[in-house]
């Protein structure tokens, strides 16, 4: 019987044969495969987003593909389109690189709103209609997208309808002096790059979500959940003589990801229930992206990740 930790381990060591440091980020990925879930990394160029994304899909032994999104791309390019046949004179589906199991949208903000709309079907419904009909997507199936938080010059915001889909918002930051030191000892040689193979599959992540179903969640922390999710919302309250810092708060599906993440999380360590500090440590993942700021809070520099540490320490924590 496989093990989170186990199962987390072996994938984090061939990673790492690729990624020096970034051990938050990777285990929330690992979060994301459990909980059936799509992630949006956010981070400066350089941080090695991609090759982190691309290490993942390696190691996990599925099929990988990368869209990278520019201004020009269209829909067609990601979902598919229908081609003539000469020999018939009918249609056949030609199916694009989103029929794979995970799928990188790299500097998804690169691209207009129309292109990043056909992924919606995609990541919500997990199958993706061409010329009328329905065709489902393999399982698993993940898109993980990065953007890029400081270039803005031909960029396009993300709908808030696409950025609720996504189980989490990651942000990459820089690694440690020892981290990078150690990544010019082993990359320094031009010749020198990772060589990586796949330690799981597909199959054996489908079995495992059965283990991650059975984590108990007591009631009490259900509560918890839907205290803090209801929070947001009460902060997008207006009130009379009040400076309103949220413009809207997390959607009913910031409850079910907190719910699904948290019991993966739980797994991945190797607990059978999950208690109030992991869903503290995972709600700022969650909820920084399904939460609007106000002119306000951005004219005072507030962040929505300060506004969720608030919401964190107000809530009354359920006793064990």
């Amino acid at each position: 019987m496989i093990t989170g930790p186990t199962w987390s381990q072996k994938l984090r060591d061939e990673i790492g044969k690729a990624v020096i440091g970034q051990d938050a980020v990777i285990e929330r990925l690992l979060v994301a495969l459990l909980a059936n879930g799509h992630v949006l990394l956010e981070g400066m160029p350089g941080l090695a987003k991609t090759l982190l994304i691309k290490s993942l899909g390696t190691a996990l032994g599925v099929q990988f593909e990368r869209i990278q999104f520019t201004p020009d791309l269209l829909p067609s390019d990601v979902v598919g389109t229908m081609v003539f046949s000469p020999k018939d004179g009918g249609f056949t589906p030609h199916r694009g690189p989103i029929f794979a199991n995970l799928v990188l949208a790299d500097e998804i903000n690169r691209a207009p709103a129309k292109v990043q709309s056909a992924l919606l079907e995609a990541m919500q419904e997990r199958q993706v209609t061409i010329g009328g009909h329905t065709h489902p997507l393999p399982r698993p199936f993940f898109v993980m997208a990065t953007q890029n938080p400081v270039e803005q010059e031909g960029t396009y915001p993300l709908p808030e309808a696409q950025t609720d889909r996504f189980l989490f918002k990651l942000i990459v930051d820089y690694p440690s002096i020892e981290e990078e030191s150690i990544m010019m000892q082993r990359w320094g040689q031009v010749t020198r790059q990772p060589a990586l193979g796949a330690v799981a599959n597909g199959d054996e992540l489908l079995e495992l979500r059965t283990d991650v179903d059975k984590v108990h969640l007591s009631p009490a922390v259900q509560a918890y959940i839907l205290a803090l999710v209801r929070a947001t919302r009460d902060l997008a309250a207006p009130v009379a003589g009040k400076k309103r810092y949220l413009s809207f708060g997390a959607s009913p599906r910031a409850s079910l990801a907190l719910y699904q993440a948290a019991r993966a999380l739980a797994w991945l360590r190797g607990l059978d229930y999950v208690t109030p500090g992991l869903v503290q440590e995972i709600a700022p993942d969650v909820l920084r992206h399904r939460v609007g700021l106000t002119y306000e809070a951005e004219a005072e520099e507030i962040t929505t990740d300060h506004l969720i540490a608030q919401v964190i320490e107000k809530t009354p924590v359920p006793e064990a």
